[in-house]
């Protein structure tokens, strides 16, 4: 008797177990992550004109700034080619 009502019960209990693993979705694996490149997170620094600036001082700021401005840039660029290859990880 025992076999009998084994034979009845394992089937259902097995048909259940694999309808619930077959109910539930799949669970998605979180987008990667990629570094960001030190140049794209560092602060830029400008030049600044000293308290009493002669004519020397303004033309030297000028060019360095205009040099900071170009670099400051390029970070800015290589920080938006990270978010956007990150961004194509992320989506299939």
């Amino acid at each position: 008797m025992p076999a009998f009502l084994c034979r009845l019960i394992a089937p259902l209990a097995f048909m259940t177990l694999t309808a619930a693993c077959a109910a539930s979705p799949p669970t998605p694996a979180p987008p990667g992550r990629l570094s960001l490149p030190t140049a794209a997170t560092a602060s830029c620094r400008l030049p600044t004109l000293p308290e009493t600036p002669t004519q020397a001082d303004l033309e030297r700021v000028y060019v360095e700034r205009g040099a900071a401005l170009v670099e400051c840039d390029g970070a800015r660029r290589l920080a938006v080619e990270a978010l956007r290859a990150e961004r194509l990880l992320a989506d299939p």
